[in-house]
């Protein structure tokens, strides 16, 4: 292996473990001063449960719980004022139940569709940190140099520009500034010639991602067509990422105040619906190992106090 692609590798590896470790670990802390764990393994054990439950990152249920209001202590609910809130549809998905998918799957699917758009077999999808700026989400037709010099980005890339703007960006890989000479460098080396980046905005009108297909053709451009189908995509995405966000995620955080406090979270009322289906597994998710007193698995559908904090 080419030493300048060794120590790439190392630096990327590094930075990773220095965003997420200590995320993790600040969230550990905070569970064991908030609810009196006895040490760091026990609020883990928490973080973990909850994540595995609800499908959700542990990174990202860490980050959500560093960033939400402390709850109040007397309250078994964290969101006493949450209303529920149906998913978005989800047209790309034909025959899913929006409430009942999870996030990989969509952001999967998000890619795969933008691919068959512009016929390309190369592109990725980054979702928005509150810590790296975009983080890799999917990606297609890429080696192992790419995906690790743009595991996190904030700047020098295409997808950096369309987050910043909010608006699509068209990217001529070897002449446009916006790349450093570096990752100008790796991106050419996939072959790839033209970017286009496209952001995903909620309805809060925040960027919550990005996704890119890149073709081999320099200059090639966008039909009206073609723009209009990326830009419904992007949309539908965007509405439903934030969707997750403020229900899906906020269910895993009252579910760990809930186990924390030592609550049943099964006792609490759901709404009945005969027909809903389990939400699938995501793979992203922290890895299931049930042991003695798991709590059972709970669909976010089911609980009537899904939605977000007033002011949130």
């Amino acid at each position: 292996m080419p030493e300048v692609i060794r120590l790439r590798r190392e630096t990327v590896d590094l930075r990773a473990r220095l965003r997420s470790h200590p995320l993790i670990a600040q969230a550990q802390g905070v569970l064991r001063e908030r609810y009196r764990l006895p040490d760091p393994q026990a609020a883990f054990t928490l973080l973990q449960r909850s994540s595995q439950t609800h499908n959700v990152k542990l990174r990202t249920l860490a980050a959500a719980l560093l960033r939400m209001d402390r709850p109040d202590p007397d309250s078994p609910l964290w969101f006493p004022r949450r209303v529920p809130e149906d998913a978005p549809a989800l047209p790309f998905l034909p025959g899913v139940r929006p409430g009942e998918v999870n996030r990989g799957t969509v952001v999967k699917r998000v890619l795969n569709q933008a691919l068959e758009v512009l016929g390309s077999d190369m592109g990725d999808l980054q979702l928005a940190d509150p810590v790296s700026g975009l983080r890799m989400e999917e990606h297609q037709g890429f080696g192992r140099e790419f995906l690790d010099f743009f595991a996190h980005v904030d700047g020098e890339t295409s997808c950096a520009t369309a987050a910043a703007r909010a608006r699509p960006v068209m990217s001529d890989i070897a002449t446009d500034r916006v790349f450093s000479d570096a990752a100008r460098e790796v991106i050419l080396a996939t072959g790839s010639r033209t970017a286009h980046s496209i952001p995903m905005t909620g309805a809060s009108r925040r960027v919550v991602g990005v996704f890119s297909v890149h073709v081999s053709q320099a200059g090639r451009s966008l039909t009206n067509a073609e723009a209009g189908i990326l830009h419904q995509l992007a949309t539908r995405a965007g509405l439903w990422l934030e969707w997750h966000e403020r229900t899906v995620v906020l269910d895993a955080l009252e579910d760990l105040h809930q186990r924390a406090q030592g609550a049943d979270p099964e006792a609490a009322p759901r709404r009945a619906d005969p027909e809903a289906a389990p939400r699938r597994p995501d793979p992203e998710a922290a890895p299931r190992r049930p042991g003695p007193g798991a709590a059972p698995r709970r669909s976010s559908l089911g609980n009537p106090r899904r939605g977000y904090p007033a002011g949130s």
